[in-house]
């Protein structure tokens, strides 16, 4: 998550509307203090936890869920997973102190677009719920190494037997897809990908469409960890932290 935060939206932009959900009444105060300041966020509401959420995203119609993982009825990533069930579900960031490489996984997994640590500068979580809004989903750079490190480790059957599964699914693509889908595991934005791949950015952005559609995937984070499952990348090429 190395790029500057986004300017202020113009006025005429519907601001981004945010469910918060934490279990310390103190952070969701703190939360809603700081992101209800910017005038492209609208906080609509907020869940003390997991439990509520899908009743509370069926009242408020947020955006976007700042989901918690550490809740005391239900936990933030079981609640992830319920909600992502939906046909019309918000994007979810995960925030939490913990980064503990199976939570990563299990977040991702689950569809969450981005996941980002407490500790993160207000700054950048702000411009993380504005982009995952954008369709732009985040992982802060600390997260995006544990998650290609981990997307390797296992021993060796499960290694082989993750990259077979993986590959089968790589190969129901065509064969500009699957470059597109290798450039998106790269780290690559839309414009990144039209450049390196001579396609304009609305023909990057359907292959995107066409490749979620085809392999049942929630958002392009779960795209780049199905190219890493397959093998397709240097697992120390660095990743990029931006996959979007």
């Amino acid at each position: 998550m190395n790029t500057p935060a986004s300017p202020t939206p113009p006025a005429s932009s519907a601001p981004v509307r945010l469910l918060i959900v934490d279990d310390d009444p103190l952070v969701r105060a703190g939360l809603t203090l700081m992101l209800g300041g910017d005038q492209g966020i609208e906080i609509v509401g907020e869940g003390a936890d997991g439990v509520e959420v899908e009743e509370l995203v069926e009242r408020l119609r947020p955006d976007v869920v700042l989901m918690d993982i550490r809740m005391p009825v239900m936990d933030g990533l079981t609640a992830t997973e319920r909600l992502r069930r939906r046909p019309d579900a918000p994007e979810v960031v995960v925030l939490t102190t913990f980064h503990a490489d199976e939570q990563v996984l299990r977040a991702i997994r689950a569809g969450a677009a981005g996941f980002v640590l407490k500790d993160t500068p207000p700054a950048r979580i702000v411009d993380s719920v504005r982009r995952v809004a954008a369709g732009d989903p985040v992982l802060s750079p600390a997260v995006t190494r544990q998650l290609m490190a981990r997307a390797a480790a296992g021993g060796r059957d499960d290694r082989a037997d993750r990259a077979h599964r993986a590959r089968r699914r790589f190969g129901q693509l065509a064969e500009r897809e699957q470059e597109v889908a290798v450039a998106v595991g790269r780290g690559g934005s839309n414009a990144e990908i039209a450049a390196s791949l001579y396609l304009s950015v609305a023909t990057v952005k359907t292959h995107v469409s066409r490749i979620l559609a085809k392999l049942e995937l929630n958002n392009r984070v779960q795209i780049a960890l199905l190219v890493h499952d397959a093998g397709l990348l240097d697992t120390d090429d660095g990743g990029g932290s931006h996959l979007g």
